[in-house]
Order: structure tokens, then sequence, then C-alpha cells
């Protein structure tokens, strides 16, 4: 869709619906996918000479969550682009459409909107990892799940996976303990995981945890080079990583 500049003639503040199908929550996974298309509608609009984007979510949200999930897709735009340090409250709540000290009626402090995003990202990617481990009992077949699913989900959320994986110094120490926690977790499914497979005869690796370490540093670096309009789907680059873990674990076939 094209947004030419006498959609911005008549109105500093554009207002722009962004309808999800799912109701929001911080884990979901739609939320991180639309987040990023959100970005990339943001910048269409800036290049029309739109000044500001209001977004608003389904109509079955309560007025208070359908205005968090604004600020929480803002934050995710302004992190992206400007990142941590060099946006302000006034950058989130412009983007939202809404007024500076609505930031405040619903979270503490920008600080606060990077934590949720944060965690709702993290805790979906160990969700993701432990749903594809429980879809077999064989280690190979858990490896291949993962690997494709880990990708695939970096590279469709590659804009937010960037930003709560490259922000991370900016977060409270409270709040990176409990960050990291989560991401302790996500080492340990994938090292286990990994340990498993050499227990059974069924890879031959003998550094199970720098394996984990390598595999993982793989799917999170998608977020760094990504791009939509870039040769490889999120699917062929799923496929091509499976490929890349069996080896360095060293798969028997």
């Amino acid at each position: 869709m094209e947004f030419p500049s006498a959609l911005c003639a008549e109105s500093s503040l554009v207002e722009f619906e962004v309808m999800f199908n799912a109701r929001f929550s911080a884990v979901s996974a739609g939320f991180f996918v639309e987040a990023d298309r959100l970005v990339g509608t943001t910048r269409k609009f800036a290049a029309a000479g739109c000044k500001t984007v209001r977004v608003t979510g389904s109509e079955d949200r309560s007025r208070a969550d359908e205005t968090r999930a604004r600020l929480l897709e803002a934050a995710v735009v302004a992190f992206a682009e400007r990142g941590f340090h060099g946006s302000t409250t006034r950058d989130i709540t412009s983007i939202a459409g809404l007024s500076t000290a609505a930031i405040y009626v619903h979270h503490r402090s920008k600080e606060e909107l990077l934590y949720q995003v944060s965690r709702g990202g993290h805790q979906n990617t160990l969700e993701r990892i432990q749903a594809a481990i429980a879809s077999s009992d064989d280690p190979v077949d858990q490896l291949i799940a993962v690997m494709r699913e880990f990708a695939i989900h970096h590279a469709r959320a590659h804009t937010v996976a960037r930003v709560i994986n490259y922000e991370l110094a900016a977060l409270s120490p409270e709040h990176q303990r409990e960050i990291k926690a989560i991401r302790h977790v996500i080492d340990a499914e994938m090292r286990q995981l990994i340990e498993r497979g050499v227990a059974a005869g069924a890879f031959d690796n003998p550094d199970p945890h720098m394996a984990a370490v390598a595999l993982l540093s793989l799917g999170i670096d998608l977020a760094r080079w990504y791009r939509e309009d870039g040769p490889l789907s999120p699917e062929e680059i799923g496929d091509y990583y499976v490929d890349l873990a069996l080896r360095i674990v060293g798969a028997r076939t």
C-alpha cells in the first residue's frame, strides 16, 4: 500500500488503524510479528510527511488494554528506529497518538516499556522452544523442530528480536536479572537437548554447551541482518539453519 503525501495534507495528526486478528497479550506471537509490520508502516507514513501515527487495536480490547498495547507497539517502533537511549517518552506517545502524560498512567517509565517487550519476547521464545522439543521423543527430530521454529520466528519478528536482544543493557538491574533467568532456561533447553542426543548416540559433539551457544547465536543474529526484501524467505532460512545445526552437533546419518 502506498501512502501519498496528500494523505497527510489536512492534518498534522494522522490516524492509522492497525487491526489485529487476535486479542493482544504481551506474549502473543501475533504481537511480535505485527509490531514488525508496524515499523514498516511507520516508515512509509514518515516518508509521506506524516507527523504522527495513531495505532488502535481490535474492538474487543478494553480501553486500558488498548492503550497499553498501543504504547508497547509504539515503543518497539521508537526503540527500533532510534535505540532505547535515543528515544524519548514524547517519541513513543507521539507514535501511539497519545498525550505525553499517558505513558505514566499505564507504565511507570520508558524502561518499564522495554522490560514488558523484552519479557514477553523472551517468554514467547522459550515457549516455542519447549513446544518444539515436546513435538517428538527423538533428539534429531527435536533439534530440527527447534532450529526451524527458532530461525523462522526470529526472521518474522526480527525488529522486536533486535530490540530485546540488543537493548538488554538499558534494563534496570532487577529487570536484567529476570530476563537473564529466562535466557538461562532457553540456553539450558538447547544444551540438554544436545546432551540427550550425544547420550543416545544420535550426535557426536564434544562440547554440548558451546554447540548450544553457537546454535542460539545463529538465530539471534538473524535479527541483525534479516530484511523482508532479501533473497531468502524465513522458511528457506529455517531449512538452511536446520542443516547447519545438524552439522554443528555432528548428527549421525
